[in-house]
């Protein structure tokens, strides 16, 4: 398997949850402290009851189940893990320009957390899964063409 294809499968294994990635790549202090940061946010946001509320479309229950202090720090972690594991676990030693993406795919995913309160698109309230998730994307795509145009 390639170094780029190592790099991807345990890359979706952070997207799965967070450190599991490290710990494939071997780094396992790493890991094991990304895993138990995953869970301690995860409890305290009340993110799995949040998950599951946003994906039955009770959007207003996810509001109100979610503590909005604590999952703000998720999209953070996750986006890091990610980055962490495909960069580590490819091989590849590309300048910091790789992180742009991911740095800002957290970064409008915290935003969209922040504001999945009261944004709505096309008059529907998307809550804090669904519209972070969004966000995530927009933040890939804006990090990634900057990549382009700026680390060229």
């Amino acid at each position: 398997m390639t170094s780029r294809k190592k790099g991807i499968e345990r890359a979706l294994w952070s997207i799965a949850i967070p450190g599991f990635g490290q710990l494939l790549n071997g780094k396992y202090i790493k890991g094991l402290v990304l895993i138990t940061l995953e869970f301690f946010v995860n409890v305290n946001a009340n993110l799995n009851t949040v998950i599951i509320s946003s994906f039955y479309g009770n959007t207003l229950k996810a509001i109100r189940e979610a503590d909005y202090q604590w999952l703000m720090f998720y999209p953070c972690l996750y986006m890091f893990a990610i980055w962490d594991t495909y960069t580590d676990g490819s091989d590849i030693k590309e300048e910091l320009s790789s992180s742009v993406p991911f740095a800002l795919g957290a970064y409008f995913g915290t935003i969209g957390v922040i504001y999945s309160k009261t944004f709505s698109i096309g008059g529907i309230l998307l809550g804090p899964i669904w519209l972070s998730i969004i966000c995530i994307f927009i933040g890939l795509i804006i990090g990634y063409i900057a990549k382009l145009l700026y680390f060229k």
